[in-house]
């Protein structure tokens, strides 16, 4: 997992994480910044207000993880799927911080989703839908071509196809 990490990606969301609240962040790793929750917990709270009301600043591990929990909750109602938010522990005990990278760019890109939120923003903008319309007479067109599978393969056949060795007895 280590080998899927992509330094610049990380140094790119810490700056945009950085651009939207507005001040700098503590020196220090990627995991280790994000790792009590608090900074994350802003950052969805500047996103979108009182989203998470109670951030804990103090107290032990079970603290910092509630704050990655509640952080969790709230990019899933503002918009981000189910299939890229990280688990508590990828970020807490440091599994797989890919994940938790992903998690906050797919945050970013569920930004140009919400007009309310002026910028900046992070990734690629999600594609629109290009809804098409057609005729009955197009959609029959294609009745008419004969797939492969019916057709012939010009006798060809797998005859002399070999994978691998040959059994030997």
């Amino acid at each position: 997992i280590a080998g899927k990490r992509d330094p610049q990606l990380e140094s790119e969301v810490l700056g945009w994480v950085e651009a939207v609240l507005g001040e700098r962040l503590p020196s220090g790793s990627f995991e280790d910044v994000l790792r009590d929750g608090t900074i994350l917990c802003r950052l969805m709270n500047k996103l979108k207000p009182g989203s998470i009301p109670k951030v804990n600043t103090t107290g032990g591990q079970f603290k910092m993880m509630e704050n990655i929990n509640k952080f969790q909750s709230a990019i899933r109602n503002y918009g981000v799927p189910d299939i890229d938010v990280f688990q508590t522990v990828d970020l807490y005990e440091r599994r797989n911080i890919p994940q938790v990278t992903q998690s906050v760019c797919a945050l970013g890109r569920t930004c140009y989703l919400h007009p309310e939120w002026p910028g900046p923003f992070l990734g690629p903008k999600p594609a629109d839908e290009n809804r098409r319309n057609f005729s009955e007479e197009q959609l029959r067109a294609g009745e008419g071509v004969i797939n492969l599978q019916y057709g012939t393969n010009k006798g060809a056949n797998a005859s002399g196809v070999n994978f691998g060795n040959t059994r030997h007895m």
